[in-house]
């Protein structure tokens, strides 16, 4: 994962493939996942040190003011530590789990249950409005402090207006979740630059090979 996508809602996701697109998830938990997961998830890993995750937290939905940081604690001053990034894969794993098991409508593990609100119990990350009446963070925020507000971002999710609106992306091989905020709610893929336009192009060529009194159901 790498980037914010400009003057556009989501992140742009780079594949190791080196292919890149843009998906927005919806919410700010589930914008963790894209991070790597648990099991052949681990393929797409990239929070391996401290940085990764204060870049993470950099490129996120969150609000301005992370990106300000500089010197030894850059973003705003936010401060991780290994043991936070770690922190930061055993969320992200659970919540790929739970999120995956409220699409199915089974109730989550009791362990990833345990992680998401043992997260969630810890002090979040502090806003302020500024002069000019922005948003920005207290300074002192740790890798916990985040970790604590991405887990709360969840449990607001899981139990808001949007709870059964979370969803896997339609194609057979992409397992990215988002959920459908759009007033029509009949969002279907990830990203249409990348899932939904496979999709179209696989549709596409499956008419030009059907024959033509198939394709339009007449009889000879």
């Amino acid at each position: 994962m790498s980037g914010r996508a400009t003057n556009t809602p989501g992140l742009v996701l780079r594949h190791p493939d080196g292919s890149s697109f843009r998906f927005d998830p919806g919410a700010l938990c589930l914008e963790l996942l894209p991070t790597g997961g648990p099991g052949p998830l681990s393929y797409f890993e990239v929070l391996h040190e401290p940085a990764d995750l204060v870049r993470w937290a950099e490129e996120s939905r969150l609000p301005g003011g992370l990106g300000a940081g500089s010197g030894s604690h850059p973003g705003g001053g936010l401060a991780v530590s290994p043991a936070e990034v770690a922190d930061a894969r055993a969320l992200r794993d659970a919540l790929w789990r739970i999120t995956e098991s409220r699409v199915r409508e089974e109730p989550p593990a009791p362990d990833d249950l345990a992680t998401l609100n043992d997260a969630a119990a810890r002090p979040s990350l502090t806003s302020r409005l500024t002069v000019g009446g922005e948003r920005s963070w207290t300074p002192g925020g740790t890798g916990t402090g985040l970790l604590s507000t991405v887990a709360r971002d969840a449990i607001d999710l899981f139990t808001g207006a949007y709870a059964h609106r979370i969803r896997t992306c339609g194609a057979h091989d992409c397992r990215l979740l988002f959920v459908d905020t759009s007033r029509p709610g009949k969002r279907r893929w990830c990203s249409m630059e990348r899932c939904g336009n496979r999709h179209k192009v696989r549709a596409h060529r499956a008419r030009l090979t059907v024959p033509d009194g198939e394709a339009t159901g007449c009889a000879d």
